[in-house]
């Protein structure tokens, strides 16, 4: 048992990878504001978009993780995404790439009965 309980941190490739390039883009961005350099600046941002750039196509080719829990057995870092390629649910990265996950794959709802409102029921039980 970890530090943090039994729980799923979503340590991913893309993430660490994300984070990683997005740290060195903000310290040049903040040497950038201590230089007074506008081309050091530019620098930094493109550094960052870069970092979402690497994110978003390290989810998509299976390296980052769906919303939500994901079992145990799947929490290594080491461990691909295999629904990746059919799209996440709710995941606006991939909706972004085009990606849909098929109507197989989405929950079924749920039918609830209509709720009885006293009036109905008194008006059944009296009869």
């Amino acid at each position: 048992m970890s530090a943090h309980g039994d729980v799923d941190l979503g340590h991913t490739v893309a993430g660490w990878t994300g984070t990683a390039i997005g740290l060195t883009g903000l310290a040049v961005t903040g040497l950038a504001v201590i230089a007074v350099s506008l081309p050091l600046a530019l620098l930094g941002a493109g550094i960052l978009a870069v970092a979402a750039a690497a994110t978003w196509v390290l989810h998509l080719l299976g390296w980052g993780k769906p919303s939500g829990v994901r079992p145990p057995e799947e929490w290594s870092w080491k461990v691909r995404d295999r629904a990746a390629r059919h799209g996440h649910r709710d995941c606006l990265g991939c909706r972004m790439a085009g990606r849909r996950p098929t109507a197989a794959a989405a929950p079924v709802p749920v039918q609830l009965p209509e709720p009885t409102t006293a009036v109905v029921a008194a008006t059944t039980t009296a009869r």
